[in-house]
């Protein structure tokens, strides 16, 4: 590291040397130019977006071309600051802001409220409350920080199921670097005046230390969870760093005319076939991004080389230009074009007459959002005038947006709170299959949970887990929550799994406040509980972790009972197994004193329930399976009746399915709120059930 800094010292020093008597080349990007206007970045801005769309429409990839936008958009902010400061004029921040929003805004909210109209009217209601938070997100630059929360597959091969805002996560970045690469530059001419400092060699310094740690963390945070640093701020700003970089350290570059040739032509080689040769679904955006993205400066440092034979000439042509223009509108439209075309279509994928279409249909809303919003709205004088116009004109922009998602919101609110206050007659639940069960909700009563709020109908526990009950391991602790432990609890129930058991803690919770135990739960998404093999431990490394801490967990602290969901569904089939391990896990909590119950998993099928009622309507035969075709007709838990002591059964199919099928709703209640889970609503109506089958199977007494 040492080393490093003395060799970037000694470059800069360099360069702060070439700086203080240039000479001209073909690539000066030096402030005294008269024009600051280079139409070959114009031109890659144009190839870095066909890079996108394509890869994006026709291929399911990622191309790198992103990455290419964000080393650009630094590049040429560091150009209009340290030209500001060269000249002597003043950074004026807020102005600048403010005029740069004014720009980017009117484009963005008109896609915005474009595709919320869209969404209406092609996508299910069950999408409708990821989509509005996803506005938001997109409106106010975040949308990167919510994908990244929500742990979002950027690299799902099915479109048609993906929020038609995802895509603004790399322009939330940018806004975010819009308003701290300003700061910075203004910290470091402060930095400049007061110390007497050279302020190109500070910027070099401050831009070189942000692009070291900036790459470290991003190369350390990909091979942890890519998923999650795909999104990351701080795993992006190295490419920033060395947008900046370029642009300060381009002056001082003495290349060649044959030498820029060539590596603008390698620039363009290499950039045009990372998404090719490259797994990007592997490696961005930690070391590998260094492809595209030295890829890009390298065709930024041929610059314009003055050659018939130079790769500028044909960036510099008049077409990638015009398309370079409109680059930003068609980042914009092409990703909403494509999810709301592929969900609307029935379709995971685009082909090669679609794609076309998709991406014509991109560019022509591209051109007329460009030309008659985006334009006019950025050469309107009035908002120059002085800082109040130009707030106004921002506040304007939000406010078109802000609008409609505010309205979509309270309308959601004041639908589900109406819902509610007639569940108690209208939506009775599994209760509606008990026998004697008397039928006196309204005709038109509204289904519960509403449709909106179907993704969020997930069981929870009240809280984490605490005192005796937290665990000491924190892949354990991060995982365990708990209900309102009773001043002298009956007895302590531990639900362990994954999310099919999850959804079981709304009606063992239920039980459990009323009969004063303590429910806590430790569970891991797509983490079956079972003993560690040598398979799982090669296929899901994680989760054979996870069981072994838990296993531990227990044996400190262990539970009166356990409960699991004891076999596993097929997708739309009666094929039907014990989970793997379940009689070995028994019978080692067995003897350790612990009670088990197993609960019988619910039918799946291989198509969307939730959806397939809100499109097609509740009575609908597509959204009502027979049972013969997704239930096995015997419980697989017969294989272990009387083979382990303490080993309980809990079925509860009979009031999931309704005898001969197996509906989408039952007791004006979605059933299920995807394809394979059940409500938190539905559970909770069973709960009484539960309580009694629970309290038979086990011979507990209260």
């Amino acid at each position: 590291m040492d080393a490093l800094v003395v060799r970037l010292k000694g470059f800069c020093m360099s360069i702060a040397r070439a700086l203080a008597s240039p000479r001209r080349t073909g690539a000066d990007t030096g402030t005294n130019r008269k024009s600051k206007f280079r139409p070959e970045i114009q031109g890659l801005r144009s190839l870095a977006v066909l890079m996108v769309v394509s890869y994006h429409v026709w291929f399911g990839r990622v191309s790198g071309g992103v990455d290419v936008f964000l080393l650009i958009s630094a590049f040429l902010m560091t150009l209009q600051f340290v030209g500001k400061y060269e000249q002597g004029r003043p950074m004026a921040l807020f102005k600048h802001w403010l005029h740069l929003f004014r720009r980017l805004l009117p484009a963005a909210v008109t896609v915005i409220v474009a595709t919320l109209a869209a969404s209406y009217l092609f996508l299910p209601r069950t999408r409708w409350l990821e989509i509005v938070d996803q506005a938001w997100a997109s409106l106010f630059y975040y949308e990167n920080a919510l994908l990244q929360a929500r742990a979002v597959d950027y690299y799902a091969t099915d479109h048609s199921l993906a929020s038609p805002f995802q895509h603004f996560w790399s322009l939330s970045i940018q806004g975010q670097i819009f308003i701290l690469w300003p700061l910075t530059f203004a910290a470091a001419a402060l930095l400049a005046v007061r110390f007497r400092l050279h302020y190109r060699v500070l910027l070099c310094y401050v831009f070189g230390a942000i692009f070291v740690v900036s790459l470290i963390y991003s190369i350390l945070f990909t091979a942890d969870n890519q998923a999650q640093a795909y999104f990351d701020t701080g795993a992006r700003l190295w490419e920033f760093a060395l947008g900046t970089l370029v642009a300060l350290l381009l002056p001082g570059l003495r290349i060649p005319r044959g030498g820029r040739i060539a590596l603008g032509w390698f620039g363009i080689a290499a950039m045009l076939c990372c998404g090719i040769l490259l797994n990007v679904q592997a490696a961005f955006p930690g070391v590998a991004a260094l492809w595209p993205t030295l890829a890009a400066a390298s065709v930024i440092a041929a610059g314009q080389t003055g050659s018939r034979y130079g790769v500028d000439r044909i960036l510099s042509s008049g077409p990638l230009v015009r398309l370079g223009d409109n680059s930003y509108a068609l980042y914009l439209w092409h990703w909403p074009v494509l999810v709301i075309a592929l969900a609307a279509t029935g379709r995971d994928h685009a082909g090669p007459i679609s794609g076309t279409i998709i991406i014509v249909l991109s560019m022509g809303l591209a051109f007329i959002t460009t030309k008659f919003i985006e334009k006019p709205w950025r050469e309107w004088g009035w908002p120059e005038v002085n800082r109040r116009r130009a707030v106004l004109a921002v506040a304007a922009c939000v406010i078109t947006a802000v609008v409609p998602l505010t309205a979509i919101q309270v309308q959601q609110h004041f639908a589900a709170e109406a819902a509610q206050a007639a569940a108690e007659r209208n939506n009775p639940g599994a209760k509606a299959l008990l026998p004697g069960f008397v039928d006196r909700s309204d005709s038109d009563a509204a289904l519960l949970p509403t449709a909106e709020q179907l993704p969020l109908d997930w069981a929870t526990l009240s809280g984490p887990c605490t005192g005796e009950l937290e665990p000491d391991v924190d892949i354990v602790k991060d995982t365990c929550s708990q209900n309102q432990e009773a001043d002298e609890p009956a007895k302590s129930v531990l639900v362990l799994g994954d999310s099919h058991a999850q959804q079981w803690l709304a009606a063992i919770g239920e039980v459990g406040q009323q009969k004063g135990w303590t429910v806590y739960a430790m569970l891991k998404g797509g983490c079956q509980v079972q003993p560690s093999t040598p398979e799982l431990e090669q296929t899901n490394p994680d989760c054979a972790r996870y069981n072994e801490a838990v296993r531990e967990q227990i044996a400190k602290t262990p539970p009166d009972a356990i409960m699991v969901v004891g076999t596993a569904a097929a997708p739309s089939s009666p094929a039907e197994v014990l989970t793997p391990g379940l009689e070995e896990s028994a019978r080692s909590w067995s003897d350790q004193g612990i009670d088990v119950v197993a609960i019988r998993d619910n039918p799946r099928f291989d198509f969307n329930m939730a959806d397939c009622v809100v499109t097609k309507g509740k009575d609908s035969p597509d959204c009502r399976l027979a049972v013969t075709d997704v239930l096995a007709s015997e419980s697989p838990f017969s294989a272990l009746n009387g083979k382990v002591d303490g080993l309980s059964f809990v079925d509860m199919t009979d009031l999931i399915c309704d005898g001969t099928s197996c509906p989408g709703v039952v007791g004006n209640t979605f059933v299920y709120l995807d394809n394979n889970h059940l409500t938190r609503t539905y559970v909770a109506s069973m709960s009484a059930a539960f309580g009694e089958r629970l309290m038979a199977a086990t011979a507990w007494t209260d």
